[in-house]
């Protein structure tokens, strides 16, 4: 087909003929010529290529460069740095021709969330019949809302490695707290979250780590006891909820309360467990609301140009918050005179995917078939909270989402492969796997989840739209020694591989938004994510 001119195919009765544009007006993707409508073809492999060149290395890291800036102070959630980097991802979708998909015409949805504290005057842990108080001798972890009753019951205390095949060691936890003898280090203690959540699945009260954190860290871990909890409003359990509590005490304390040698608990090897005679644990932790806030999430819509299909949806999302600085409560350390985490890679890397993704798909002509969605969301390193409250109050029908294509941190790592988690629970893994293999151009091999063990499917914001059973996938390079450090830096963000990533996405999310059916769940995996969890 020559530049300038088009061709349609008209009913067999009549022929074929090529249409000038000097004699055709288009509206939406249909084309009326000599008063009769002829509705477009796919896009032509022009204009395909020219929306594809509009992503390069260049600006994907010019515009990770905007909002990683130490002046974002590692865009916390919720922070008047995270509302720049709002504004800014919004102006772009205006620029770019999108749709208001959020609240009220707008481009935003917000959620509400709530700060508060330990009150410290309502608050006791007693242990064997002596009075602890939070934040002076003892340490509450606030990894979820603080349960809204007391919680009592007998101590099971676990010894030695733990063993992955046999987690309780035989004992009956439930209705029991369960205690751990936990090792400090440099950076603290890694505590096996994964060993707690299987024991409150068997019944566990909650639990309580012994550790052997030498002063100054201990001190140091006592004073952010009274740091604000910032959690996602409505998430407060209600008096009847079974919600767990955390705690930490040291060595000395488990001597002098439980008669527990924590030293000679750590030489043990073999993983076993005891019920200690006689020992019964209250929790009562009372919080004081001290701060009502919000945070946005970012929509914009790209209407299909089919009109049928474009009452359909295709998502991308990535998540434009990171973990702030020290004072965020989220996780930031300083080291050495940088105190700001700027998530380069974690994520403005996926967040700018979504945006540059936005404004490729914006220059094709026509418009994909079935809608597209750009959502960047807040709210992900506490806890999914932006996506959470998408897919609890989702702007357009979840029913009529048909995938959700995930980035977050693709901007690192290996050249030439990116991990694609979910390949296997739907039948997008095989779109995939036929797009990669159709742009040989784009040197870049999806491959499956490498690290199976950390449960990455969980972890981000996609899962909330899997869960309410939308077939998705994740690209995803893996983490890396910056990962939630200060130096996760621009400087260090691969954009000549970012791109091909994005380029990738591109071609999957076009095949995929006019194609004629709709992405498939592998059935039992649908049973095993969907249908399992009561979404």
């Amino acid at each position: 087909m020559r530049p300038g001119a088009l061709v349609s195919r008209f009913p067999p009765s009549q022929s074929p003929i090529l249409v000038e544009e000097r004699i055709v007006f288009k509206l939406a993707s249909v084309l009326v010529v000599a008063g009769v409508p002829v509705v477009l073809a796919a896009q032509s492999p022009a204009t395909v290529q020219r929306a594809v060149n509009s992503i390069t290395p260049q600006d994907v890291v010019r515009r990770i460069a905007i909002i990683a800036d130490d002046s974002m102070l590692g865009r916390a959630t919720p922070s008047p740095q995270l509302e720049q980097v709002a504004r800014y991802i919004a102006g772009e979708f205006r620029r770019f021709g999108l749709k208001p998909g959020g609240d009220n015409s707008t481009y935003f949805q917000r959620y509400g969330i709530t700060q508060s504290n330990i009150d410290t005057a309502r608050s006791r842990i007693t242990i064997a019949g002596h009075a602890l108080a939070p934040g002076a001798d003892v340490y509450v972890l606030r990894l979820a809302p603080l349960p809204r009753k007391t919680l009592s019951g007998p101590l099971v205390l676990f010894t030695g490695t733990p063993d992955s095949t046999n987690p309780l060691a035989g004992a009956d936890v439930k209705g029991a707290w369960v205690a751990q003898v936990v090792t400090a280090g440099p950076q603290g203690v890694d505590l096996n979250i994964g060993w707690v959540q299987q024991t409150l699945r068997a019944g566990a009260l909650g639990a309580m780590f012994i550790s052997n954190r030498p002063d100054a860290q201990w001190q140091n871990r006592l004073g952010r006891a009274f740091n604000l909890s910032t959690v996602l409003a409505g998430s407060e359990a209600p008096d009847t909820a079974t919600i767990p509590g955390l705690f930490e005490i040291r060595d000395a304390q488990a001597a002098a309360l439980l008669g527990v040698d924590a030293a000679a608990a750590r030489a043990q090897t073999q993983w076993s467990a005891r019920r200690l005679d006689g020992v019964t644990v209250n929790y009562n932790v009372q919080q004081r609301v001290v701060n009502q806030a919000s945070a946005p999430n970012v929509i914009g819509i790209l209407e299909g140009s089919d009109p049928a299909l474009k009452s359909e949806y295709l998502f991308f999302t990535g998540h434009m918050d990171h973990v702030g600085t020290p004072g965020s409560g989220e996780g930031c350390t300083a080291r050495g005179g940088d105190s700001i985490c700027n998530g380069a890679d974690d994520d403005a890397s996926g967040t700018i995917a979504v945006v540059k993704l936005a404004e490729a798909y914006s220059q094709l002509t026509p418009r994909p078939k079935r809608s597209l969605v750009f959502m960047t969301v807040s709210g992900e390193e506490r806890g999914l909270w932006g996506s959470e409250y998408f897919s609890d109050h989702p702007t357009v029908p979840l029913a009529n989402v048909v995938a959700d294509l995930n980035t977050d941190m693709v901007g690192r790592n290996w050249k030439d492969t990116i991990a694609v988690i979910g390949k296997e629970h739907s039948d997008l893994g095989a779109t995939l796997n036929r797009v990669a293999a159709a742009h040989p151009e784009l040197h870049m091999t999806p491959i499956d989840d490498k690290w199976p063990e950390e449960n990455f499917y969980f972890r981000s914001d996609h899962y909330n739209f899997a869960r309410k059973g939308v077939p998705i996938l994740f690209f995803f390079n893996g983490v890396h020694d910056d990962y939630h450090q200060v130096s996760d830096e621009v400087a260090k963000i691969d954009g000549e591989k970012e791109s091909r990533i994005i380029k990738l996405d591109f071609y999957l999310g076009l095949d995929i938004a006019n194609r004629a059916e709709r992405p498939k769940w592998n059935p039992e995996s649908y049973r095993r994510i969907v249908q399992r969890t009561g979404n």
